[in-house]
């Protein structure tokens, strides 16, 4: 049957009511979620409406819920899609095989006069996807479009005494789906509340509470907009706090208020005040914040000082639920954003629920509530019929931004308004900031597909390249899309990067030095990672191995993989070594050392709060082991300021008896909370840095032992097919190291590989550093994948021949040369052995054959260990993972985690493990023998770099051929890495590429390392 034409009339749908403020109010609510009765039919209009029949032939089904995370996949699959619609691009017409759900369920109104004595019953409904029609006690009510967006009905007309019943049919697919083309999981179903309200003769049918903050006197003012018929005054407004009592007789007696002294709301002092409204027929409570947000000139200020947005883009997702809201999940997502310093929200892409924004206000966030709005998927047609730029469109266009603004326009911690995402641009959007900047003129408007600046207030862009960013923050260069003139007038603008540092699998990278330019250039307002949580939903294989899903594990169509698992932290809420390299660099408190090593400069790079907060310690650390520490005396430092404490008597005290020759002295830095916060306990660390003193306070300046023996004290013997030197035994003939000590070795074998990261494999901006001419026409033209390059040059498999095996008097060199199919280009690796003792000295040397192409994924050797070796111990960075550009949060000492427990268990198994420049190592287990390494910076008197580490159960090549972690075939090894180097991470997965500094190219690479089994 032909679709009904309510799906494809390109309307906001109809017989809601105009959009309101959700408030806390006294007025009596039912609440309607729980088990409803649920039915799915393959098309948009079954036979019978849902309101006919019994239940005999329906199933149950939890409200609020997706029918497709429900009824043990019965209901349907989820289906991921990035850009692509799941449907052909035909606005504003959908499929015939449309998944429709069909929900009823019973109610009676409760026997009370505050219910009997309403004046109106309306129903809300919060969330439902996408599209859905209603009924009550069988009269149709109305059509509702817009997902993420409330819609209010006034049922109070179809109601009856007794028992009532309410039936609502909900479309997968609709003209709205064209609205929705967001980068998420499509998931049908009511998945927020439904509720009556009950509507007192009397009552306040909308306030909006608009505090300002006058940051020069300190007064604050009270700007009321009421909703309320004459008969629900007089009302009388009072702040218990601030010891007001106001009231107004009528309508027009409604005006601003003069408050006097207040504290000021803000991301980091969310100081809230209630104003309570008592009306006639019903009290309302807003929880207000006084706070003031102007643009001048190209500051974005709140309170008259700027705001640095160091924010996530937060999409709302479970693993079990998908989107239905958690109050306890959703406060433990925010307190996590607290403690690695996230102090921003972008709410992508739509409005939350609205408890989300009670959070936000109650713990402090700088908040960009985003409009349900997004049609990327006319990308993919040269934006042929987007409906931005279509007038048919445009009621639903001002239908969504309206509903967002009014649900939401109490909420302090909103300073920004955004019109959607991805929608290319048109008159639609202009129309729609319009209608903002005339709602809401204390807060600006935010779009960044407004390339030009033509209806927004803030210049916004997506993943700039570094050189963008400089362009953006000086006066010279040419911005993207726009003319000279353009560029002109958004440079006069506050710049925010909506989207940033993209950070999926493992990575980001370089998120140092896009701060960097953050804190260079003052127009360069901060931004927002993309983004918070991986997107993975649980689910289990055939046999019952549970897993998080990504896009094709339920059999789509068409899907965009694991793209939508790019979060900071896990789909199980596991922080990602990226989250902390991310709180290390924006720590809004920073201690460092100057250049005298005599005192630490304290910056306080804070909006609102001082340091009091805060307590502080140092710590003197010698070969990874603190030797001495105590507190820092810092008094008070005001937000924007700065302070230089003389180092203290202890500490200077402690570096002066550092002095035998070869120690490794760092100076630790810490500021932590000094009590508990709402979001952290005491102790927890808001910054740390190290300052290394090796070389001004020890003789010799180096770490020991500088170099390994210059020969070995035991020569090298040869019986038949096998070589021992020392506490080793070697394969004479490929010169295998098969045994060290008591422990099975296997190798060393050379290796280039790693398992691409989500980064290496991305198609964001390529470096036209890393590409041949042909791969790529310029700067920021994507070209092949570092993952595609690596693979056609052959590096995942490399074979190897001995070249030569020398015994010499006090040494057994083996020369490998390896390479792959149908390339000249090569390496050679260079193993000499000496024994000292019971102690094997190993030294690589690395060095590249024939005329190479393009950088490396790493360079270094793989060794074969036994599997009982469960625990690793070992002197150098960490705890985390650790590459080239991922390095700040990544302190020197002594650190241990069990093998499995050092690597990072990715959506889609990838490169991980790295602990890069080891001292020493220790690899332990059961009662079986353990393996202890010692690096050496030294070698023939020339300095080299110490090797990195991973140790992992997995090789390389197993973890590439995994597209899940649970693929990945049963160990019986550990697999020790040393690598001289590895190229580092980026973000090219949907942004720029390595940087070049990061880079790995061919080149000639050395190391040593003494390896004693015990």
């Amino acid at each position: 049957m032909p679709a009904p034409t309510y799906l494809t009339d390109h309307s906001p749908g109809h017989g809601a009511l105009s959009p309101r403020s959700r408030l806390d109010s006294d007025a009596p609510v039912l609440d309607l979620t729980g088990t409803w009765r649920f039915r799915l039919s393959p098309v948009a209009d079954p036979e019978t409406e849902p309101w006919e029949g019994d239940d005999a032939d329906w199933d149950t089904i939890a409200v609020p819920g997706h029918w497709v995370l429900q009824g043990d996949g019965g209901y349907g699959r989820p289906i991921y899609t990035n850009v692509n619609y799941p449907f052909p691009i035909d606005p504003p017409f959908v499929p015939d095989e449309n998944p429709t759900g069909d929900y009823r369920r019973t109610f009676t109104l409760p026997d009370d006069g505050a219910w009997s004595g309403a004046e109106r019953i309306l129903l809300r409904l919060d969330g439902v996807e996408s599209a859905y029609r209603l009924w009550v006690n069988g009269t149709e009510v109305g059509v509702g479009k817009g997902s993420r967006l409330v819609h209010e009905f006034d049922i109070t007309v179809h109601l009856r005494p007794g028992e009532n019943q309410l039936a609502v049919r909900v479309h997968q697919w609709s003209d709205a789906s064209y609205l929705e083309d967001q980068d998420q999981w499509w998931l049908p179903g009511i998945f927020r509340d439904v509720m009556l309200l009950a509507r007192p003769a009397g009552g306040l049918d909308d306030v909006w509470v608009r505090a300002d903050y006058d940051h020069a006197t300190g007064h604050g003012a009270l700007d009321l907009e009421l909703a309320a018929a004459p008969e629900a005054f007089p009302v009388t407004l009072t702040v218990p706090d601030l010891g007001i009592e106001h009231r107004w007789d009528g309508p027009a007696d409604v005006a601003p208020i003069p408050v006097g002294d207040v504290e000021p709301w803000s991301a980091e002092v969310p100081r809230r005040y209630d104003v309570v409204l008592a009306a006639r027929g019903e009290t309302v409570t807003v929880r207000t914040g006084f706070r003031t947000v102007r643009i001048v000139g190209d500051q974005f200020l709140v309170n008259g000082r700027q705001v640095i947005f160091r924010g996530v883009n937060r999409h709302e997702i479970e693993a079990t639920r998908g989107r239905v809201f958690d109050p306890e999940h959703a406060r433990a997502d925010l307190e996590l954003m607290k403690r690695y310093n996230v102090n921003a929200i972008r709410t992508s892409h739509y409005p939350p629920h609205p408890g989300l924004l009670d959070l936000a206000d109650e713990l402090g966030f700088w908040v960009m509530d985003e409009c349900d709005l997004e049609t990327h998927g006319f990308e993919k047609v040269g934006w042929r019929d987007n409906p931005s730029d279509d007038p048919r469109w445009r009621d639903a266009y001002l239908d969504r931004i309206a509903r967002t603004v009014e649900r939401d326009k109490n909420h302090p911690s909103i300073v920004m308004w955004s019109l959607g995402n991805e929608s290319g641009t048109g008159q639609n959007l202009a129309a729609m900031s319009a209608w903002v900047h005339r709602r809401d003129p204390g807060r600006p408007v935010h779009y960044e597909g407004d390339h030009t600046g033509e209806y927004t207030d803030v210049y916004s862009r997506m993943y700039p390249a570094l050189e963008e960013i400089d362009a953006i923050g000086g006066e010279h260069g040419r911005l993207m899309a726009c003319s000279p003139a353009q560029g002109a007038r958004l440079r006069r603008r506050p710049f925010v990067m909506c989207e940033y540092i993209h950070a999926m699998g493992n990575g980001p990278g370089a998120i140092a030095e896009y701060d960097e330019r953050i804190r260079a250039y003052p127009r360069v307002h901060g931004g927002f990672v993309w983004e918070w949580r991986d997107h993975g939903l649980l689910t289990a294989t055939g046999n019952g191995t549970p897993f998080y899903a990504y896009g094709g594990d339920f059999g789509e169509v068409i899907h965009d993989g694991n793209f939508i698992t790019d979060g900071m932290i896990l789909s199980d809420g596991t922080p990602s070594p990226g989250l902390a390299e991310y709180a290390a660099v924006v720590a809004p408190v920073r201690l460092t050392l100057t250049g005298d090593a005599d005192a630490v400069l304290v910056t306080n790079d804070r909006h609102t709060a001082d340091t009091t907060d805060l307590a502080f310690r140092w710590a003197v650390e010698v070969d990874g082991e603190t030797m001495a520490s105590d507190t820092l005396d810092v008094p008070p430092v005001s937000a924007g300021s700065t302070a230089h404490i003389v180092l203290p008597d202890p500490a200077r005290a402690a570096l002066s008896r550092v002095g035998d020759q070869g120690s490794e002295v760092w100076l630790r830095l810490v500021a932590a909370l000094a009590r508990p916060a709402a979001w952290g306990p005491a102790g927890h660390v808001i910054s740390a840095c190290q300052v290394d003193l090796t070389a001004s306070r020890c003789t010799g300046g180096s770490p020991r032992p500088a170099a390994p023996p210059a020969t070995g004290s035991t020569a090298p013997r040869q019986a038949g097919g096998e070589i021992t030197l020392g506490p080793a035994r070697f394969d004479a003939r490929t010169g295998r190291l098969t045994r060290l000590g008591g422990m099975a070795v296997d190798g060393p074998t050379p290796e280039l590989w790693r398992a691409p990261t989500d980064n290496d494999r991305g198609s964001g901006q390529g470096s036209l550093e890393e590409a041949s001419p042909e791969e790529t026409g310029g700067l920021g033209v994507p070209g092949p994948s570092s993952a595609e390059r690596w693979t056609r040059r052959g590096l995942d498999r490399l074979v190897h021949r001995t070249h030569e095996v020398q015994v010499l008097d006090d040494r057994f060199i083996v020369r490998i040369r390896s390479g792959a199919a149908a390339t000249s280009m090569g390496i050679e690796t260079t193993l000499t052995y000496l024994a000292d003792g019971d102690v094997l000295v190993m030294r690589v040397d690395i060095a590249p054959r024939g005329p190479w192409e393009g950088t490396w994924p790493r360079v270094g050797v793989r060794l074969g260990l036994p599997g009982t070796l469960d625990h690793a111990r070992w002197f150098g960075p960490g705890p985390e993972e650790s590459y080239a550009d991922v390095a700040v949060a990544a302190l020197v000492a002594v650190h241990e985690r069990t093998i499995d427990k050092l690597a990072v268990r990715y959506a889609r198994p990838q490169e991980t493990g790295h602990r890069p420049n080891v001292r020493w190592l220790h690899l332990s287990g059961g009662d079986g023998p353990n393996l202890e390494l010692q690096s050496f910076n030294e070698l023939g008197g020339g300095q080299v770099g110490r090797p990195g580490f991973t140790a992992s159960r997995h090789t390389a090549q197993e973890l590439t051929a995994a597209a899940h972690p649970h693929e990945l075939p049963l160990s019986e090894r550990v697999h020790l890495y040393l690598d001289a180097a590895q190229h580092g991470i980026g973000s090219r997965a949907c942004g720029p590429d390595v940087l070049p500094q990061h880079q790995l190219w061919p080149a000639t690479h050395s190391f040593a390392v003494g390896l004693r089994v015990r």
